[in-house]
């Protein structure tokens, strides 16, 4: 059990240094295979040696060997906590060709709240590949095919809560506007259409369904929006010009808390009908 464990770590922590490679390239559009990994600074090609997961940047004390330029912290942050998702599904689940799928869900939803949180942008590419790592994540060609009906439901859902509540906060922002309209503007719309929900948000959705199921979705959902709330109220008080949050940081954390408290969460909700 030991060596499964130290095995999961290690794994993640390896498949966690390529997915900083995901989220620094794919919002500039670029290749993800190359070039090979270099310093951003010099631009000189890394060895080996300076691509091992989490230790690099301990003994290279968040340094460039070549310039000395300071290396983010968000490299061996994203490489361990990789780890650290991999080591926690393997000590609940063991290792299995499914845990390893639902794992790189999970880290498919990591880069996505990275790159949410930085660029306000949800990669398509990677919210797919989150979703079908989701539904492929069963034991069972039926749990495939059930991982995908949970997942079309609360695409579905979030669909159509996206189009009522854009319409509704539209419509207000409309019939707002013509309280001011004159002789010159009556001809235009002075008003914005508003997104209430963004389509990545959608496709989180999906992969949440598909992970989770019905009931463990609806919980994590809400769970989701409790965890967001204390963050908003902050920002909103401190800062007046940029008070959007990045949602699916939160849709993500929640989704691996609620996955890996399943039962306890299961029990809960079923003892309160």
């Amino acid at each position: 059990m030991i060596e499964q464990l130290i095995i999961s770590f290690i794994l993640g922590a390896v498949l966690g240094s390529f997915l900083n490679v995901v989220i620094l390239r794919i919002p500039k559009n670029e290749s993800i295979l190359f070039p090979a990994s270099h310093c951003f600074s010099c631009q000189s090609k890394l060895k080996p040696w300076h691509n091992i997961p989490i230790l690099s940047w301990v003994f290279l004390r968040g340094q460039c060997s070549f310039c000395h330029s300071k290396i983010s912290v968000q490299y061996p942050l994203v490489e361990l906590f990789s780890g650290l998702i991999f080591l926690a599904l393997a000590f609940k689940f063991g290792l299995s060709i499914p845990i390893l799928l639902i794992a790189l869900s999970f880290l498919m939803l990591l880069a996505l709240s990275l790159i949410d949180f930085k660029y306000k942008m949800v990669p398509d590419s990677l919210n797919l590949l989150a979703m079908l790592f989701a539904i492929l994540g069963a034991w069972s060609i039926g749990g495939i095919f059930a991982n995908l009906h949970h997942a079309l439901i609360f695409a579905g859902g979030f669909t159509l809560l996206r189009f009522s509540l854009s319409y509704i906060l539209t419509s207000s922002a409309h019939r707002e506007a013509k309280k001011n309209v004159t002789s010159w503007s009556h001809n235009y719309h002075p008003y914005p259409f508003i997104e209430a929900l963004g389509e990545g948000d959608i496709m989180v959705a999906a992969t949440m369904g598909a992970l989770l199921g019905i009931k463990l979705t609806l919980f994590a959902i809400f769970f989701s929006a409790v965890l967001a709330l204390p963050v908003m109220l902050a920002i909103r008080n401190r800062s007046k010009d940029d008070n959007t949050v990045p949602f699916v940081p939160f849709l993500a954390l929640s989704t691996f808390i609620v996955y890996m408290l399943d039962n306890p969460i299961l029990a809960y909700i079923e003892a309160t009908y």
